[in-house]
Protein backbone atom coordinates (compact mmCIF):
# COMPACT_ATOMS: atom_id res chain seq x y z
CA UNK A 1 0.00 0.00 0.00
CA UNK A 2 1.35 3.64 -1.02
CA UNK A 3 -1.73 5.39 0.94
CA UNK A 4 -1.94 5.10 4.63
CA UNK A 5 -4.72 6.19 6.72
CA UNK A 6 -4.99 7.47 10.33
CA UNK A 7 -8.76 8.00 11.17
CA UNK A 8 -8.90 10.37 14.64
CA UNK A 9 -11.44 12.93 16.19
CA UNK A 10 -10.43 16.34 17.39
CA UNK A 11 -7.78 16.54 20.38
CA UNK A 12 -7.14 13.16 20.05
CA UNK A 13 -3.15 13.97 19.41
CA UNK A 14 -3.51 12.63 16.19
CA UNK A 15 -1.51 16.21 15.56
CA UNK A 16 1.76 14.47 17.41
CA UNK A 17 1.40 11.53 15.10
CA UNK A 18 1.25 13.49 12.14
CA UNK A 19 4.21 15.10 13.38
CA UNK A 20 6.18 11.56 13.62
CA UNK A 21 5.52 10.81 10.62
CA UNK A 22 6.74 14.07 8.69
CA UNK A 23 10.01 13.15 10.94
CA UNK A 24 10.33 10.24 9.23
CA UNK A 25 11.05 12.15 6.39
CA UNK A 26 9.98 8.97 3.55
CA UNK A 27 6.13 10.44 3.36
CA UNK A 28 4.46 12.93 1.46
CA UNK A 29 1.43 14.27 4.14
CA UNK A 30 -1.16 16.66 2.99
CA UNK A 31 -2.29 17.53 6.37
CA UNK A 32 -6.35 16.78 7.10
CA UNK A 33 -7.15 16.66 3.35
CA UNK A 34 -10.86 15.98 3.39
CA UNK A 35 -11.38 18.66 5.84
CA UNK A 36 -11.66 21.10 2.86
CA UNK A 37 -14.52 18.63 1.43
CA UNK A 38 -16.52 18.83 5.05
CA UNK A 39 -16.02 22.63 5.45
CA UNK A 40 -15.60 24.10 2.50
CA UNK A 41 -17.17 22.25 -0.14
CA UNK A 42 -20.29 21.06 1.85
CA UNK A 43 -20.63 24.96 2.63
CA UNK A 44 -20.19 24.60 6.41
CA UNK A 45 -17.17 27.17 6.08
CA UNK A 46 -14.38 27.92 8.30
CA UNK A 47 -13.54 27.75 11.77
CA UNK A 48 -11.65 29.52 14.06
CA UNK A 49 -8.23 29.28 13.62
CA UNK A 50 -8.62 27.47 10.07
CA UNK A 51 -7.26 29.46 7.19
CA UNK A 52 -7.36 27.55 4.13
CA UNK A 53 -4.72 27.09 1.34
CA UNK A 54 -5.89 28.56 -2.32
CA UNK A 55 -5.91 26.06 -4.97
CA UNK A 56 -7.07 22.83 -2.24
CA UNK A 57 -9.86 20.23 -3.98
CA UNK A 58 -12.88 20.88 -2.14
CA UNK A 59 -15.14 17.57 -3.23
CA UNK A 60 -14.81 13.81 -1.72
CA UNK A 61 -13.70 13.16 -5.70
CA UNK A 62 -11.25 16.05 -6.22
CA UNK A 63 -8.95 15.09 -2.79
CA UNK A 64 -9.00 11.72 -3.05
CA UNK A 65 -7.97 11.76 -6.53
CA UNK A 66 -5.24 14.13 -5.31
CA UNK A 67 -4.00 11.86 -3.00
CA UNK A 68 -4.01 9.17 -5.41
CA UNK A 69 -2.04 10.98 -8.05
CA UNK A 70 0.38 11.85 -4.93
CA UNK A 71 0.53 8.24 -4.47
CA UNK A 72 2.59 7.83 -7.66
CA UNK A 73 5.43 10.00 -6.50
CA UNK A 74 5.87 8.90 -3.23
CA UNK A 75 3.68 7.14 -0.26
CA UNK A 76 1.26 9.31 1.53
CA UNK A 77 -0.09 9.39 4.84
CA UNK A 78 -2.66 11.66 6.27
CA UNK A 79 -5.05 11.93 9.29
CA UNK A 80 -8.42 13.30 9.04
CA UNK A 81 -11.46 13.27 11.12
CA UNK A 82 -14.06 10.26 10.52
CA UNK A 83 -16.92 12.41 10.37
CA UNK A 84 -15.28 14.38 7.71
CA UNK A 85 -15.96 11.51 5.16
CA UNK A 86 -17.58 8.29 6.79
CA UNK A 87 -20.06 8.15 4.36
CA UNK A 88 -18.34 8.89 1.27
CA UNK A 89 -15.48 6.18 2.00
CA UNK A 90 -17.93 3.63 3.32
CA UNK A 91 -20.13 3.98 -0.55
CA UNK A 92 -16.53 3.69 -2.30
CA UNK A 93 -14.92 0.43 -1.97
CA UNK A 94 -12.09 0.91 -4.35
CA UNK A 95 -10.79 3.38 -2.65
CA UNK A 96 -10.92 1.93 1.05
CA UNK A 97 -8.97 -0.67 -0.50
CA UNK A 98 -6.04 1.12 -1.79
CA UNK A 99 -4.70 2.14 1.92
CA UNK A 100 -4.64 0.69 5.18
CA UNK A 101 -6.58 2.04 8.22
CA UNK A 102 -5.33 2.77 11.38
CA UNK A 103 -7.99 4.56 14.09
CA UNK A 104 -6.78 7.17 16.87
CA UNK A 105 -9.00 7.33 20.20
CA UNK A 106 -8.77 8.99 23.42
CA UNK A 107 -11.71 9.52 26.36
CA UNK A 108 -14.08 11.33 25.03
CA UNK A 109 -14.53 14.12 28.37
CA UNK A 110 -10.38 14.73 27.79
CA UNK A 111 -11.20 15.43 24.45
CA UNK A 112 -14.21 17.43 24.79
CA UNK A 113 -12.18 19.29 27.49
CA UNK A 114 -9.62 19.89 25.50
CA UNK A 115 -11.93 20.86 22.61
CA UNK A 116 -13.71 23.39 24.37
CA UNK A 117 -10.25 24.61 25.12
CA UNK A 118 -9.80 25.96 21.80
CA UNK A 119 -13.76 26.73 20.40
CA UNK A 120 -17.07 26.86 22.61
CA UNK A 121 -19.45 26.17 19.90
CA UNK A 122 -18.60 22.70 17.99
CA UNK A 123 -21.29 20.22 16.73
CA UNK A 124 -22.50 16.52 18.54
CA UNK A 125 -20.85 15.38 15.47
CA UNK A 126 -17.35 17.12 15.35
CA UNK A 127 -17.22 15.56 18.26
CA UNK A 128 -15.88 12.16 16.13
CA UNK A 129 -15.91 9.45 17.84
CA UNK A 130 -19.48 7.68 16.75
CA UNK A 131 -18.26 8.50 13.14
CA UNK A 132 -15.12 6.72 13.76
CA UNK A 133 -17.01 3.84 15.20
CA UNK A 134 -19.33 3.45 12.06
CA UNK A 135 -16.39 3.81 9.76
CA UNK A 136 -14.33 0.77 11.58
CA UNK A 137 -17.54 -1.41 11.07
CA UNK A 138 -18.07 -0.49 7.83
CA UNK A 139 -14.23 -1.16 7.07
CA UNK A 140 -14.44 -4.79 8.55
CA UNK A 141 -17.63 -5.63 6.27
CA UNK A 142 -15.26 -4.40 3.27
CA UNK A 143 -12.75 -6.94 4.63
CA UNK A 144 -10.80 -4.69 6.03
CA UNK A 145 -8.45 -4.74 9.39
CA UNK A 146 -7.84 -1.63 10.65
CA UNK A 147 -5.27 -0.80 13.51
CA UNK A 148 -6.69 0.98 16.75
CA UNK A 149 -4.57 2.90 18.78
CA UNK A 150 -5.24 4.46 22.20
CA UNK A 151 -3.65 7.85 23.08
CA UNK A 152 -2.82 6.99 26.41
CA UNK A 153 -1.00 4.10 25.26
CA UNK A 154 1.32 5.93 22.97
CA UNK A 155 1.58 8.60 25.67
CA UNK A 156 3.15 5.66 27.55
CA UNK A 157 4.88 3.82 25.64
CA UNK A 158 6.23 5.87 22.14
CA UNK A 159 8.60 3.73 20.55
CA UNK A 160 5.77 0.35 21.39
CA UNK A 161 2.88 2.10 19.93
CA UNK A 162 4.41 3.56 16.93
CA UNK A 163 6.24 0.49 16.00
CA UNK A 164 2.86 -0.93 15.55
CA UNK A 165 1.66 1.23 13.28
CA UNK A 166 4.41 1.04 11.21
CA UNK A 167 4.14 -2.95 11.13
CA UNK A 168 0.67 -2.41 9.89
CA UNK A 169 1.21 0.12 7.27
CA UNK A 170 4.44 -1.84 6.34
CA UNK A 171 6.68 0.87 6.86
CA UNK A 172 10.28 0.74 7.99
CA UNK A 173 11.07 1.53 11.91
CA UNK A 174 12.03 4.97 12.05
CA UNK A 175 13.08 5.92 16.05
CA UNK A 176 14.85 8.62 15.15
CA UNK A 177 11.23 10.27 14.28
CA UNK A 178 9.91 10.26 17.78
CA UNK A 179 11.81 13.57 18.60
CA UNK A 180 11.73 16.48 16.51
CA UNK A 181 12.70 20.47 16.61
CA UNK A 182 10.41 22.81 18.25
CA UNK A 183 9.36 24.61 14.81
CA UNK A 184 5.68 24.87 12.60
CA UNK A 185 5.51 22.33 9.79
CA UNK A 186 5.33 24.26 6.59
CA UNK A 187 1.65 22.55 6.02
CA UNK A 188 0.13 23.04 9.45
CA UNK A 189 0.44 27.14 8.60
CA UNK A 190 -3.55 27.06 7.89
CA UNK A 191 -4.46 26.10 11.68
CA UNK A 192 -1.10 26.79 13.27
CA UNK A 193 -3.63 28.03 16.37
CA UNK A 194 -4.84 24.58 16.76
CA UNK A 195 -0.97 22.91 17.42
CA UNK A 196 0.78 25.54 19.86
CA UNK A 197 1.48 22.45 22.54
CA UNK A 198 3.05 19.68 19.13
CA UNK A 199 4.97 23.00 17.62
CA UNK A 200 6.98 23.69 20.97
CA UNK A 201 7.76 20.35 21.44
CA UNK A 202 10.24 17.84 21.58
CA UNK A 203 8.43 14.75 21.31
CA UNK A 204 5.29 13.06 22.84
CA UNK A 205 5.11 13.53 26.92
CA UNK A 206 4.11 11.08 28.97
CA UNK A 207 0.86 10.96 30.49
CA UNK A 208 -0.15 13.33 33.67
CA UNK A 209 -1.47 12.22 36.40
CA UNK A 210 -4.78 14.57 35.96
CA UNK A 211 -7.42 15.20 39.10
CA UNK A 212 -10.65 16.78 38.10
CA UNK A 213 -11.66 15.87 34.83
CA UNK A 214 -15.30 14.53 35.92
CA UNK A 215 -15.67 18.27 38.26
CA UNK A 216 -14.66 19.84 35.13
CA UNK A 217 -16.88 18.07 32.40
CA UNK A 218 -19.90 19.08 35.14
CA UNK A 219 -18.97 23.20 35.06
CA UNK A 220 -18.64 23.23 31.28
CA UNK A 221 -22.64 21.70 31.65
CA UNK A 222 -24.41 21.34 28.32
CA UNK A 223 -24.08 20.70 25.70
CA UNK A 224 -20.72 19.10 26.30
CA UNK A 225 -21.59 16.83 29.06
CA UNK A 226 -24.58 15.59 26.76
CA UNK A 227 -22.08 15.08 24.21
CA UNK A 228 -19.97 12.84 26.02
CA UNK A 229 -22.56 10.46 27.24
CA UNK A 230 -23.38 10.08 23.45
CA UNK A 231 -20.30 9.15 22.07
CA UNK A 232 -18.60 7.52 25.23
CA UNK A 233 -20.64 3.81 24.10
CA UNK A 234 -18.86 4.37 20.84
CA UNK A 235 -15.65 4.52 22.10
CA UNK A 236 -16.46 1.88 24.63
CA UNK A 237 -16.21 -0.58 21.71
CA UNK A 238 -13.46 1.13 20.26
CA UNK A 239 -11.54 0.40 23.04
CA UNK A 240 -12.80 -3.40 23.52
CA UNK A 241 -11.84 -3.69 20.09
CA UNK A 242 -8.26 -2.43 20.51
CA UNK A 243 -7.89 -4.69 23.67
CA UNK A 244 -8.19 -7.87 21.25
CA UNK A 245 -5.85 -6.67 19.02
CA UNK A 246 -2.82 -6.76 21.77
Amino acid sequence: MKIHALWCHPRSMSTAIERIMLERGDLDIPHEPFMYHYYLGSGRGTFPGFDPLPGMPTTYEGIRDMIRDRSTAQPVFFKDMAYYIADELTGDPEFAGEMTHSFLIRDPAEAVISYSRKQSDFSLEEVGIEAQWRLYKALLDLGQRPLILKSEDIREDPAKQMARLWSHQDLSGAPHALSWSPETPKSWTTVAHWHPEVTASRGIKPPEKRHGTVKELVELGAPFTDYVAHHRPFYEKLVAAAEHQK
